[in-house]
């Protein structure tokens, strides 16, 4: 398994950005598709992004997509998700994680490598 830990979250007002980064060790970064989960207080953890492992394909949740920009540095073994025009729904801990299928898998059995999460809130 590879490790991952996130960084970037915070507290932000509705229509502000941040980037969360996800850095990876241990296994070999590009060998893995990575994506992007989180999840809300008394939710289920629900799918963000995918990104394949070398970039080139990306897939978005349809209440992410034009706000949210998946991206990855397979040099520097990080992944990272801009969330732009953020709104208080955003509010949840969000995860990284890791896969070695091919594509950008949405299910999160698909996964098999996590991070601890990051805290993002929005405010209104």
């Amino acid at each position: 398994q590879v490790q991952l830990v996130e960084s970037g979250g915070g507290l932000v007002q509705a229509g502000d950005s941040l980037r969360l980064s996800c850095a990876a060790s241990g296994r070999t970064f590009s060998n893995y598709a990575m994506g992007w989960f989180r999840q809300a207080p008394g939710k289920e953890r629900e799918f963000v992004a995918a990104i394949s492992r070398g970039g080139t394909s990306t897939y978005y949740a349809d209440s992410v997509k034009g706000r949210f920009t998946v991206s990855r540095d397979n040099a520097k073994n990080t992944v990272y998700l801009q969330m732009d025009n953020l709104k208080p729904e955003d509010t949840a801990v969000y995860y990284c994680a890791a896969t070695s299928q091919w594509g950008v898998p949405r299910r999160r059995s698909a996964y098999d490598s996590w991070g601890q999460g990051t805290q993002v809130t929005v405010s209104s």
